[in-house]
């Protein structure tokens, strides 16, 4: 057999089935879709794994019109929808023609793919777009979906909450799917005692501010896809004596980014100011393991010695890795053009100053500062002062689009319609009142040790963690005002647990609340939950889901139209 691939597939297929696994089931060859003829392979069947989207059927439909139908023996075709099948897409291949060439059209259904031992994402790219401006809920129904089938694997959760209009549908079809499967009930103890549903629009501000966790800045700086990142490979070339690096390798590094490594689990939610003391820690505990060797006399403290070999080779190249990686960081980090744009980052989100024009955003536009960055920052402000007085949005509007070009006023309507770039429509600012009440920006934050997840952001602590953090304690009745503020409704919904599963809480036992991010979720509010897990007087475990991992720039992109110029 051949695959055809979809290729925004392969990514988060790689972190459930590797290539080997395939092997072992009779995979041949692999393939990237793209249009002409299919490459040559000497095989019965070629499946085709794509996601049910117009432009791909037209690449498919390209595939088998040139497929050479006199060759023998012919090839079966199959075809295989993620996460479910499409009537537009089938009805698209049929009016093509192509459809009777499939033997089989199935789905697969690839909802919440595991990231990590406390993560879960669907890798929707397009949810935030589809729900906020296409009102196209199809990646709310996965989620649903996804949520059924979790339920099914780990027992029904007890208690719902959520906050937001998506999260409110969620909640509604995962009640109407449980009434219309009724044999869906399982009698398996529920491993969560808590779900709670967040709407990305709630929280608006965290993904625009610069993360500034050791993962949430390889994030920021590098972009992590499905675990992996693609460093640039000076920095990693073994360094030999005298030659005077001739022979750079070219290619990028790439490394796979998990708790599996030891050090990476230690380091990679830790403010990127705390990681360097780690890091040299660690190199003295690895050099005096290595200076062992010169006291191992008798052959069983040589054998042991040898023994441990491997673990200490890991943990010396995985420790060289992250050096190397946190040097790269540094470069950027200590350049006085991200110390500006933090420097206004934190001024908005502090209160300073949100309702007038900004003078270095002036100057980043007049220096053609990239426009995600410009984007970031405007949309920022607009969110830390409930919108922008109509002049200040204009002036923005004006300068962003004599500089880039006017093919980006559909972007910029885009952002408004999210909520993102906004006018100022009630005539008053509510974000101090949430700031104060929630507690959302922390003078005094302790980058080292934190006691607070405010140190994620260096000061800012995320709106939607905090909201998950009140919610265990003391609840959400504190907060009724706060929450009458925020976009969407909230609600409570309890779910009948057959008898005898009820759990019977042991002295001292951790709550387990799985919070689903709808829209997106960045790698610092996931560090700031791991943080609140790891508290001692915490009392509640989080496991983390999303449609999509995301930062401020992958996010503004995804909202971004691409208006290709007319060909003159």
């Amino acid at each position: 057999q051949a695959i055809v691939w979809d290729e925004y597939l392969t990514g988060p297929f790689g972190l459930i089935a590797q290539y080997s696994l395939l092997k072992e089931h009779e995979v041949e060859k692999m393939f990237t879709l793209k249009p002409g003829r299919l490459p040559q392979a000497d095989v019965k069947n070629v499946i085709f794994f794509v996601r049910p989207r117009l432009e791909l059927m037209d690449i498919i439909t390209d595939n088998l019109l040139r497929e050479d139908r006199g060759r023998s023996p012919q090839r079966d075709f199959h075809i295989l929808f993620v996460p479910r099948r499409s009537l537009l897409c089938e009805q698209w291949l049929k009016e093509q023609g192509v459809l009777g060439s499939f033997i089989h059209r199935e789905q697969y259904s690839l909802d919440l793919i595991p990231f990590d031992g406390d993560l879960l994402s669907m890798e929707s790219e397009s949810a935030f777009k589809e729900c906020y401006l296409e009102s196209d809920q199809t990646s709310l129904y996965h989620a649903a979906k996804g949520l059924m089938t979790l339920q099914a694997l780990y027992g029904t959760i007890p208690q719902i909450f959520g906050k937001g209009e998506c999260a409110r549908h969620v909640a509604n079809m995962m009640i109407r799917m449980k009434r219309e499967f009724p044999g869906s009930q399982n009698s398996i103890f529920p491993v969560f005692d808590t779900l709670l549903l967040l709407d990305r629009n709630v929280d608006l501000l965290t993904p625009l501010a610069t993360q500034l966790t050791y993962e949430g800045l390889i994030d920021e700086i590098y972009g992590i896809q499905n675990t992996y990142v693609k460093l640039p490979p000076e920095k990693f070339a073994p360094k030999k004596q005298g030659e005077g690096g001739k022979d750079l390798p070219t290619e990028p590094k790439k490394l796979q980014l998990n708790s599996a490594e030891e050090l990476y689990a230690e380091i990679r939610d830790k403010n990127f100011n705390a990681v360097g003391s780690v890091l040299s820690k660690k190199a003295k505990i690895i050099s005096a393991a290595f200076e062992e060797r010169h006291h191992a006399k008798t052959v069983g403290e040589i054998k042991q010695f040898v023994s441990q070999l491997p673990h200490m080779q890991a943990a010396r190249s995985s420790l060289a890795n992250h050096t190397s990686i946190a040097e790269l960081i540094k470069d950027i980090t200590t350049s006085e053009d991200f110390f500006d744009n933090l420097t206004v980052e934190q001024e908005f989100m502090s209160g300073i100053d949100t309702d007038k024009v900004n003078n270095y955003i002036e100057d980043c536009i007049a220096q053609k500062h990239p426009l995600i960055k410009i984007l970031r920052l405007v949309c920022l402000q607009s969110v830390c002062n409930s919108g922008l007085k109509q002049k200040v949005l204009d002036h923005y509007k004006r300068e962003i689009l004599q500089t880039y070009g006017y093919e980006h006023i559909l972007t910029l309507n885009n952002l408004e319609k999210a909520g993102l770039l906004k006018p100022q429509t009630s005539g008053r600012n509510n974000y101090p009142t949430i700031r104060k009440t929630l507690r959302l920006w922390m003078d005094d934050v302790n980058e080292q040790n934190p006691n607070d997840i405010s140190y994620v952001y260096s000061g800012y602590a995320p709106l939607s963690v905090r909201l998950a953090q009140l919610l265990a304690r003391p609840g959400w009745r504190s907060i009724e005002e706060v929450l009458k503020m925020l976009p969407g409704p909230h609600f409570e919904e309890r779910q009948q647990l057959p008898t005898g599963l009820q759990k019977k809480r042991q002295h001292g036992e951790n709550r387990v609340t799985l919070v689903f991010f709808l829209g997106g979720v960045t790698y610092a509010e996931i560090a700031a939950l791991r943080f609140l897990s790891q508290m001692e007087d915490g009392g509640t475990e989080y496991v983390i889901a999303t449609t999509k991992l995301i930062n401020g720039t992958s996010w503004i992109k995804s909202l971004m139209e691409k208006l290709e110029p007319a060909p003159f």
